[in-house]
């Protein structure tokens, strides 16, 4: 039986966010923006949303996945963390702010900044600046 594509109806928020960050707004990176946006703040990897997509009959490659996700992180909409050597996941939550990561199952927990305290860092190489700290804190569940 062949796979039917989804019917993604237009959503004007969606649609508006895409293209006042300046992405055009193509079908399917409507439809993966809908899927990330829609349930609030989530960390989700390349391969969590493309199960995602084929589950509500999205009709997308894995590449053009990776693509999406990197153009939505290049624009400010996603924020990448980097946890494991297993990959990246993709931060709906762009505020400043750390994580847990839970070794066995693989779940991100947002820890909010004022919950951490860094009273010095390092002095930054010459002729750079620190843009931001990421604390991830790693627990064995």
């Amino acid at each position: 039986m062949a796979k039917q594509k989804a019917d993604i109806p237009s959503d004007p928020d969606v649609l508006e966010r895409l293209r006042t960050i300046g992405l055009r707004p193509t079908r399917q990176r409507l439809a993966l923006a809908k899927l990330l946006f829609a349930q609030g703040h989530r960390h989700v990897s390349a391969e969590d949303l493309f199960n995602e997509a084929r589950a509500n009959n999205i009709d997308v490659s894995l590449a053009t996945i990776y693509n999406a996700l990197h153009d939505f992180t290049a624009k400010g909409l996603l924020r990448a963390l980097s946890v494991d050597s297993m990959g990246t996941y993709f931060d709906t939550n762009t505020s400043d702010h750390h994580h847990f990561f839970f070794e066995r199952s693989g779940r991100i927990e947002d820890i909010p900044k004022d919950d951490i305290h860094i009273s010095s860092l390092p002095r930054a190489p010459k002729g750079t600046e620190v843009s931001r700290v990421d604390v991830v804190i790693r627990i064995k569940d």
